[in-house]
């Protein structure tokens, strides 16, 4: 994960500055660029860090969670390869700024976050944003959400040393999914493409830092 550029040359604005370092990363998908110009960041990070928003680094939030880099995130929704109509399901919602993004490029995107707090305040966020086409439901994401599964796509937030069944089982054939694996605080992020009913390896993104994923299907509690 690449730390916080101040300023960028030619860029007008703080939203066109990580623009910038969006495309400095490597991050070339018009229409995901597009979506970090639409969809505003300072509604989905504490009022503390307003002022922050637009800088590409972590933010801390509530239980101990931290939001994903906004550079990260436009790295992984680009490996998803979305088009516009697909359903998502995203695991980690946190403030619900990624499901935003989502929801700006595909037709329908669930996210399960498994905080109360975070979920209430993430769906408050969404809804201030009008975001409609983004359901938050609380709950254990390593199981995916198999009463409104197939879903075309699917990207986890949070690390884990293998990618849970459940989610393989609930992505398409031909579907893209975008993991983080490893064991909580050093991981690769690794894009994969379910073929035959199986995950095969597509890229590794970049080397991150994640909270780690927990759930019957990852890592225990504590």
């Amino acid at each position: 994960m690449s730390g916080h550029r101040p300023s960028v040359q030619g860029a007008t604005g703080p939203a066109e500055e990580l623009i910038a370092v969006l495309r400095e990363e490597g991050v070339r998908d018009r229409r995901v660029l597009d979506a970090f110009r639409r969809v505003r960041r300072e509604q989905f990070v504490p009022l503390a860090y307003v002022l922050h928003a637009y800088e590409d680094r972590p933010i801390p939030i509530a239980r101990d969670q931290v939001t994903t880099q906004p550079s990260l995130v436009a790295r992984m929704v680009e490996a998803l390869r979305l088009t516009g109509g697909e359903r998502v399901l995203e695991v980690g919602t946190g403030l619900g700024f990624q499901a935003a993004i989502l929801a700006a490029l595909a037709g329908e995107v669930y996210s399960v976050e498994r905080f109360p707090e975070l979920a209430e305040q993430a769906s408050r966020n969404l809804a201030l944003a009008r975001m409609e086409q983004v359901t938050v439901i609380i709950g254990d994401g390593t199981l995916g959400l198999p009463e409104h599964a197939p879903f075309d796509a699917i990207v986890v937030a949070a690390a884990a040393p293998e990618v849970p069944s459940p989610l393989v089982d609930q992505l398409v054939d031909g579907g893209r999914l975008v993991h983080p694996l490893g064991p909580g605080g050093n991981e690769m992020v690794i894009a994969f493409r379910k073929e035959g009913g199986e995950l095969t390896e597509e890229s590794r993104l970049v080397p991150a830092y994640f909270v780690p994923l927990v759930g019957r299907y990852g890592l225990p509690e504590g």
